[in-house]
């Protein structure tokens, strides 16, 4: 009798249904785990894994050869793994340096009464470009928005509209967002490439949204007085906490200087890292620092706060709840979930490809599809598709960005155009499912149900008919030059 994880057997070429097997078992698992028993996704992604290795040795590989399929998957991540473990450190940093409190800080005096819409979308942009995070801008400065919002007599909709567009504008170009990493890691690029390419289409969604909001919110203005005592109080608390200074916006200003002189994205990164630790010392003199059971340790930041917070994060801890939910965040092992995330899914990606199950899939796709753009399209709905059956923000990257990548290739469309159209429809759409866990998260923290503001979320379903529309008029649809090809074909980021 054989032994079917050793011995040599002849490998079949694999049909529609394996592939189907694998997909299907795993949209079932995620969406039995994430919606019924309300788990993280990682479990129920793993389960996946298992599903597709057996319909591997179905098709008569070995376990050698799954396990090397596994390893050349999360190898093809390794370099935006890399970037997620310094994005994590870089946050912890520009926390303790007071970096994020400053630009969150400036960011909340943009509140006027005459336009609150158009400023929650700015405030929340800014901060979400800060910190990277949609969830935790709208858990805090969401939160006081739709306070502030009730007392300008503004209705909840267009608030919580308001505030998830800006949470998704900065979320979606952060370059310390996850998905921000996870998208370029999964179409082959760099994440300066990524975030510099989906700017054009980015900025016009958004302009729609402000437009959209300012001329809503002219119309519904109220002459009465607004009560923004939410806002001053988060000020306060950050003008109390950390020294405020306009050069803390130093390390960011380096990042972005790093990505319009094309230096790598890892080099980059640890430029704005370096940059907020040699300021943390010389801005947080008075710093109130502590540990993880928020005993205070000492005051003024110091080498050993920096060594600290790059590997476990920043802890704050004042009287103001909002802000310690907004500003404890960050450091290595807080991008743990995150990195791993990567890993199990890539995983389940090596061995759809190794095994020629993502091909047959891809082949049944294409043979429908005319043109780039078309391919685009297609790369979009299967990111709305995901959101809806595997109802999970990071899914709908990271399993389109693996099914379509050999596809860009062959045509050679450069993977910064699939990096954008994963962005643009995966991140961006995850709130408008109601069972998505993004969607539940908003519900429970914003108390607002979808129905109510899904059709004031304007940024982000006009998102991805943007970039449709802009792959058709081959805007962001770019083809390779042959040495970014050659680079492709070889497993390089172009």
């Amino acid at each position: 009798m054989k032994n079917i994880f050793t011995d040599e057997r002849e490998i079949k070429t694999p049909k529609l249904y394996h592939a189907l097997i694998s997909f299907i078992g795993l949209i079932a698992v995620m969406s039995v785990g994430i919606i019924i028993f309300e788990v993280d996704p990682h479990i129920p992604m793993f389960v996946g894994v298992i599903i597709s290795a057996v319909v591997a040795m179905v098709l008569g590989y070995k376990w050698s050869d799954i396990e090397k399929m596994m390893v050349d998957g999360i190898g093809k991540a390794m370099q935006s793994i890399l970037i997620l473990a310094i994005v994590g450190m870089m946050v912890g940093t520009w926390l303790l340096s007071g970096t994020i409190p400053t630009m969150i800080y400036y960011g909340l005096k943009l509140l006027s009464p005459k336009i609150f819409l158009v400023a929650a979308v700015l405030i929340c942009s800014v901060t979400s470009l800060a910190t990277g995070t949609s969830w935790g801008t709208m858990g805090t400065m969401g939160l006081a928005l739709i306070g502030i919002g009730s007392g300008l007599g503004m209705p909840i909709g267009p608030t919580a509209g308001a505030v998830i567009c800006g949470a998704y504008f900065g979320d979606k170009l952060s370059p310390l967002s996850d998905t921000t990493n996870l998208a370029p890691a999964m179409a082959g690029t760099d994440v300066f490439t990524h975030v510099k390419y989906m700017l054009k289409s980015t900025i016009i969604a958004y302009a729609i949204a402000l437009v959209f909001f300012g001329i809503y919110g002219f119309m519904h203005a109220s002459g009465g007085n607004v009560d923004t005592s939410q806002a001053e109080i988060l000020m306060q608390g950050i003008h109390d906490t950390f020294n405020i200074n306009p050069l803390l916006l130093l390390p960011p200003l380096v990042v972005i200087l790093a990505i319009a002189f094309k230096v790598p994205a890892i080099p980059g990164i640890t430029l704005g890292l370096l940059t907020a630790a040699v300021m943390a010392p010389i801005f947080q003199g008075n710093l109130a620092v502590y540990d993880g059971d928020l005993e205070l340790l000492h005051n003024g930041a110091d080498m050993g706060d920096i060594l600290s917070v790059a590997l476990n994060g920043f802890y704050c801890n004042t009287e103001i709840e909002a802000l310690n939910d907004l500003l404890t965040t960050g450091g290595l092992m807080n991008m743990s979930s995150s990195i791993l995330m990567t890993v199990i899914a890539m995983m389940f990606g090596g061995i759809m490809e190794g095994s020629g199950q993502l091909a047959v899939i891809i082949n049944a796709i294409i043979k429908h599809i005319k043109g780039d753009a078309g391919l685009v399209a297609a790369t979009e709905a299967t990111c709305v598709l995901s959101n809806v059956v595997m109802p999970e923000q990071y899914i709908s990257i990271l399993v389109p960005g693996r099914m379509y990548a050999p596809a860009y290739r062959e045509r050679g469309i450069h993977p910064k155009s699939l990096s954008n159209a994963l962005e643009s429809a995966g991140t961006v759409t995850s709130c408008l499912v109601p069972w998505n866990t993004c969607g539940m998260f908003i519900k429970n923290t914003l108390g607002v149900s979808t129905m109510t503001y899904a059709p004031w979320a304007v940024f982000n379903y006009v998102m991805p008919i943007i970039c449709i529309i802009m792959a058709f008029m081959g805007i962001t649809v770019t083809k390779m030059t042959p040495e970014e090809q050659a680079k492709a074909d070889a497993g390089e980021l172009v």
